[in-house]
């Protein structure tokens, strides 16, 4: 961990409107004969203090994964942006000695396990430093480390933008960049930001869950 980070809150993102998977919580959704929510959730969980769950609606929906629940603090969709802000909030009211908090969408089971590790070493963190995730030259907003003392700004700007977009206010902070590799699998390079977001998406990650397991067993002594 680079100077400048302290304890770290892990935050998952599923306040998204699932509409490309027909509405509701596709992040319940069973991969592999476990949600994918409480996967997302197990490969996060090791790599922070804490998880909390970013989520509007009725929160005793997620009860069986036994996570504090908070909700957008801003009315409406305003998209990712909203459920950092809430996060920032959750860890400065809860656990004061957290500097910063990592966001991961609920919908990437592959995300990397070394994730928290990469964004937090070998940067001179700034206390405006934003440091996202990139892979095969995309951005990837939503799996990125943000300074709790942010949560002001972040909210100020909320309160009076006419975008909601990731990198509109994350530009106007000292942002850094990542870069994880691609996984090669049997099937070919996987990025380990592919996210579920249509039923095709979601059978494909079932397909990539099987394989794994298969040479996981294949790899074990007899």
């Amino acid at each position: 961990m680079s100077k400048g980070a302290g304890p770290i809150l892990g935050c998952i993102l599923a306040g998204g409107l699932s509409r490309r998977m027909g509405g509701g919580d596709k992040a319940l959704l069973p991969l592999g004969g476990v949600s994918m929510l409480a996967r997302v959730a197990a490969r996060l969980g090791p790599q922070v203090q804490q998880i909390v769950l970013n989520a509007n609606g009725d929160p005793s929906r997620f009860a069986d994964l036994g996570l504090p629940v908070v909700a957008d603090e801003i009315e409406g969709f305003a998209g990712p942006l909203a459920g950092v802000c809430a996060g920032m909030g959750w860890a400065h009211s809860n656990t004061p000695a957290c500097t910063h908090i990592v966001t991961a969408a609920a919908d990437t089971p592959f995300f990397p396990a070394d994730l928290v590790t990469c964004l937090t070493s070998g940067h001179a963190l700034r206390p405006d430093t934003i440091v996202m995730a990139t892979s095969d030259g995309n951005r990837h907003p939503v799996f990125a480390l943000w300074p709790v003392e942010l949560r002001d700004d972040l909210a100020a700007w909320l309160e009076r933008t006419d975008t909601f977009k990731v990198l509109a206010w994350a530009r106007r902070h000292d942002l850094q960049m990542v870069d994880f590799p691609l996984v090669e699998t049997a099937d070919g390079p996987l990025d380990p930001f592919f996210n579920a977001n249509t039923p095709e998406d979601f059978a494909l990650a079932e397909k990539i869950l099987s394989r794994t397991l298969e040479e996981q067993n294949a790899g074990e002594p007899g």
